[in-house]
């Protein structure tokens, strides 16, 4: 704050996108109170505007600082603290293509109203506060639009899909035609099924939060210029994105890689927490497999030890089946081990547990 200086991030190589950057960011500070700058990798590649707007507000929040500083007579207390999710939202997410600003709190608008007023004056009349009867979330169908970007499946409007799966190491998209058959020919159908699911990618990308390695799986398409096409609409689509993202071109296999950088977990990560019946497989074993394991258990154990009687307490899907298809394999494994087997289901089993008790 109290230094002329502007520098810019080592990460950022490019010569001339440095050399833009400390421009910019220097025109900045001159028209406005004096301050020094650290320009960090994030800002690569971002619009005069946005950077001018950022300068300007960290200004206004370092003169609110020394005003608080100067006012300050009460001692030891506190004097800036990060900003609450609605107002970083207002700062993150507002500009000028938002038209209003609709909050159902009244509290809430009042600090929203206050931060705008102060550090964001081109907002001033884009808040509005909701009264309305219906809850805010429904009028605007948001908790419907939540539940959607927590499916794998993602329906295009032409009928096909996107299937979003997300590992540790990367997230993958698939885009099927489903459906959709086209008026034409195959080609064209692949061709404007691939181009529908660019603008459904981008966008799912930005309401999932999903970041890192990303691999999207295209349907082939033998015509390299609806190739080239097909990537130009992505790169578009991203545009709007606040985080950085980088293309690669439409691979042999027709793979495009790409790359959104972090920011913060994703919209699954933070609303959902690991199945505890298949701890993130996915799947979980068939009550026919859970069977046969049941069936070797319990040779080990009439093997291991001399009894009479042995109860399997499992869930009710296993002991249903050994009760009813497999009661014949049951019968012929009490000869085979000259003792008999009794079942009892356990409700609080999941269906891969089970457990032999000797009678």
């Amino acid at each position: 704050p109290n230094s002329t200086h502007v520098g810019v991030s080592q990460r950022i190589e490019a010569s001339e996108e440095r050399q833009r950057l400390r421009e910019v960011v220097s025109r900045c500070s001159d028209l406005h109170l004096p301050g020094g700058f650290i320009v960090r990798t994030v800002a690569e590649g971002i619009s005069d505007a946005a950077l001018e707007k950022d300068v300007l507000f960290l200004r206004r929040l370092w003169a609110e600082f020394e005003q608080r500083m100067r006012d300050n007579s009460a001692g030891i207390q506190l004097l800036h603290e990060d900003l609450s999710l609605p107002l970083r939202t207002v700062r993150d997410l507002a500009n000028e293509e938002v038209e209003r600003i609709r909050i159902d709190s009244r509290t809430v608008y009042d600090q929203v109203q206050h931060f705008v007023e102060k550090f964001i004056p081109e907002l001033t009349g884009h808040v509005d506060l909701y009264t309305g009867e219906p809850p805010i979330f429904d009028i605007y169908a948001i908790e419907e639009e939540i539940q959607k970007a927590l499916k794998r499946k993602v329906v295009l409007k032409s009928g096909g899909y996107l299937i979003i799966d997300q590992t540790e190491a990367m997230t993958t998209i698939d885009v099927n035609t489903g459906g959709f058959v086209g008026h034409r020919n195959l080609e064209e159908t692949i061709f404007k099924t691939n181009l529908e699911a660019t603008q459904a990618i981008a966008r799912q990308l930005r309401l999932r939060n999903l970041g890192g390695i990303i691999i999207i799986d295209l349907i082939d398409m033998a015509d390299e210029e609806h190739q080239r096409m097909v990537e130009r609409s992505l790169e578009r689509a991203l545009e709007r994105d606040h985080a950085k993202t980088q293309i690669c071109r439409v691979s042999q296999l027709g793979l495009i890689q790409m790359t959104r950088k972090r920011t913060r977990e994703s919209l699954e990560h933070i609303l959902c927490e690991t199945c505890p019946t298949c701890n993130g497989r996915g799947t979980v074993k068939s009550p026919e497999t859970v069977c046969f394991e049941i069936y070797r258990e319990l040779v080990r154990e009439a093997r291991a030890f001399a009894s009479e009687q042995m109860l399997v307490l499992a869930a009710a899907q296993v002991v249903d089946l050994m009760l009813d298809e497999q009661s014949t394999a049951v019968a012929e494994l009490e000869e085979f081990l000259g003792c008999s087997i009794r079942f009892q289901v356990e409700s609080l089993y999941t269906q891969e547990q089970f457990d032999i008790v000797l009678m």
